[in-house]
């Protein structure tokens, strides 16, 4: 449970690290309204008049998407060995399906509203921070989580 908890926790600091920095390179984009925009996917636009309240309401959300993501490849990789076996292999290609999986399953489906993904500079980087920020940090920590219970099985 412990590196369920760290796996998703340092996949989320990463990520939302990532997104904060790169819209206020990008844009001026204030960390505020990045949380807020998560909060948008609850509470569609009125998220951004919502002041730190909502910022925080959308980090939170943030944080347990996250850890549900660490949950579900431990879950997975009690049946797949290999996925915690190849944490860099499987790692990132979790990281691909999940990027997959929120831009064109949860946002659509959410109330922020949003076309899905352009072909454009976000776009890629996006996809570079789920398979290097989210799905091998996850991963890896899974593959510690495995370690702590049969400490033999882990490859050196």
């Amino acid at each position: 449970m412990k590196w369920i908890v760290i796996g998703g926790l340092v996949a989320g600091l990463l990520d939302i690290s990532f997104a904060c920095t790169y819209w206020a390179i990008a844009r001026d984009v204030p960390p505020q309204r990045i949380f807020q925009s998560v909060a948008s996917g609850l509470l569609g636009k009125e998220a951004y008049a919502g002041g730190w309240r909502t910022a925080a309401l959308g980090l939170g959300l943030h944080f347990f998407m996250t850890l549900a993501m660490a949950a579900a490849y431990y879950m997975a990789s009690r049946q797949v060995p290999a996925l915690w076996r190849r944490p860099l292999m499987f790692g990132a290609a979790y990281g691909l399906i999940l990027y997959a999986v929120m831009n064109f399953v949860v946002v659509p489906l959410s109330r922020a509203g949003g076309s899905g993904p352009r072909n454009d500079l976000w776009t890629w980087s996006g996809i570079a921070a789920h398979v290097l920020l989210v799905g091998i940090p996850i991963a890896l920590s899974i593959q510690r989580a495995h370690a702590a219970r049969t400490p033999a099985a882990v490859p050196r």
